[in-house]
């Protein structure tokens, strides 16, 4: 959670060669006057240079690094990624396309391109990837989406799918067609959309074997990364009025699902090699992933179990008992394990002459109980609290001014028992700053390579885990079925502090 800049509620120089023709030019104004003097034409100063209108490209970069937490600067990764690159752009379909990468400084596992030929990919996605090959398959697919000008196709058909919708609404049409033909367009934009990305797949695998890859490595990523997603926390749901995030019905996705994917990958693979074939560059990536941040960034928090802490701004506090949390670029969100109960943590921009009472009152949420609003002190910081009712959800509400910001606990239950309210409370209530030494002692967490030993087991390694499922995390990290073992001698990934 960035909470230091993400509120939830609403540089003339001249260039050397014109500076030379400057010159030359005031030299030439020295004329003699009548007698024989020299005299100066003065001139009037030039105009200062302007920096050129950034491109759409510029600013859609620029959209990007705000959004996943800027880039992530790392020379031995860099180097990993750049090889790969070169490689791939080589055995493309288009070797004279100019590429250029960024790793981005998140957790989430993502990797997309610009229509510029703009590469991304996350370090959590780098994190999970266990070879070359495996990144390789990614970005292979990516620079397909390039070749192919998928980018372009979506946007004309997006204009298709408007264009109905204009088309509708401009001469009045029976709702109920209107919204079977609106549904169609959308369901043909989003088929459209997964031929593209298998598409992509199939371009992708035979670059990345062409430049010497294992084909294979789609086939072990996207397995892992279907693995990855079913890691949610227990009793995450799209209908949890807080769920980290909502799922539209298959037939909408913009992706295929994974199992569609793999299969796709399998047979475009086998065109090209059996499995096994091709370079994996295992230990060269697994060397240069050691070390690389996992997880959350300083800047935004950590979560430990049930524990947030943010040492930056040298805060903490404890959820209720039972309850997962997500640490998301907007918020800290939390889901009970039975389910039922939600909770949003997050950070507003209010006026310092404004009473938190006044502020629960401002309209921010709907149906507030005016006769549960009450002032009240939190770990010595002033604060306020409040119920508010939904149609399908009760709301306990917490603010709490520290230093200049307010921080909001937002907790969600299907029924408001004393129970679950004594609960809310008593997580509110274990807000409060950290001690120096406190916060200098809490550190991130970080992918570590390990050398199996003869006695070594999964279930021994995975106890290393800093992480939550920790047997689990490590068979997926390092691309382990639910049967496979660890062989003595190789080298795994576990993360730890």
């Amino acid at each position: 959670m960035q909470t230091n800049r993400k509120p939830t509620s609403t540089t003339a120089r001249l260039a050397a060669p014109v500076a030379i023709a400057l010159g030359l030019l005031l030299g030439g104004c020295l004329t003699p006057d009548t007698t024989g003097s020299v005299r100066q034409v003065n001139l009037p100063d030039p105009p200062p240079q302007r920096a050129a209108p950034p491109t759409a490209a510029q600013r859609e970069h620029e959209r990007i690094l705000a959004s996943y937490n800027g880039a992530y600067e790392d020379p031995r990764l860099n180097a990993v990624v750049s090889s790969a690159v070169e490689k791939l752009v080589a055995a493309s379909e288009r070797p004279d396309q100019r590429y250029r990468f960024t790793i981005l400084n998140s957790s989430a596992v993502n990797a997309f391109a610009l229509p510029s030929g703009h590469l991304y990919v996350t370090r959590g996605l780098i994190a999970l990837a266990n070879d070359t090959s495996e990144l390789a398959s990614v970005l292979s697919h990516e620079m397909a989406h390039v070749i192919a000008q998928h980018a372009a196709m979506r946007e004309d058909r997006a204009r298709q799918v408007a264009l109905v919708g204009r088309v509708f609404d401009n001469f009045g049409a029976d709702p109920d067609t209107h919204a079977l033909a609106l549904a169609k367009s959308k369901i043909a934009l989003s088929t459209f959309s997964r031929s593209q990305e298998l598409e992509a797949d199939g371009i992708g695998v035979g670059i990345a074997a062409r430049a010497g890859y294992d084909p294979f490595g789609a086939v072990r990523f996207l397995s892992s990364l279907g693995r990855q997603a079913e890691l949610r926390p227990p009793g995450q749901s799209s209908s949890t009025p807080t769920a980290a995030d909502t799922r539209m019905p298959d037939f909408l996705s913009s992706h295929p699902a994974t199992t569609e994917r793999v299969r796709n990958a399998q047979i475009n693979a086998r065109q090209f090699s059996g499995p096994g074939g091709g370079s994996r560059d295992r230990e060269a990536y697994l060397a240069g992933i050691d070390g690389m941040l996992y997880g959350e960034d300083p800047s935004e928090g950590y979560v430990r179990g049930r524990r947030f802490l943010h040492p930056r701004l040298s805060f903490t506090f404890m959820a209720p008992d039972g309850f997962a949390l997500d640490n998301t670029p907007q918020a800290v969100l939390g889901i009970k394990d039975s389910g039922g109960q939600a909770l949003r943590f997050d950070v507003v921009s209010v006026p310092a002459e404004q009473a938190l009472p006044a502020y629960l009152n401002s309209g921010w949420i709907e149906n507030i109980d005016g006769n549960t609003v009450e002032e009240l002190t939190i770990s010595g910081f002033q604060a306020a609290t409040a119920l508010a009712q939904g149609d399908q959800w009760a709301f306990r509400l917490f603010v709490i001014r520290y230093d200049t910001a307010v921080y909001r606990f937002i907790f969600a239950t299907k029924q408001m028992t004393p129970a679950n309210d004594r609960a809310f409370r008593e997580a509110v209530g274990t807000f409060r700053r950290m001690s120096a030494a406190e916060a200098s002692s809490t550190k991130p967490l970080r992918i570590r390579l390990v050398q199996v030993g003869e006695a070594d087991t999964v279930e021994r390694l995975a106890g290393r885990m800093a992480t939550d499922r920790k047997e689990e995390r490590f068979r997926i990290l390092n691309g382990l079925t639910p049967s496979d073992r660890v062989r003595a001698g190789e080298k795994v990934k576990i993360v730890t502090e």
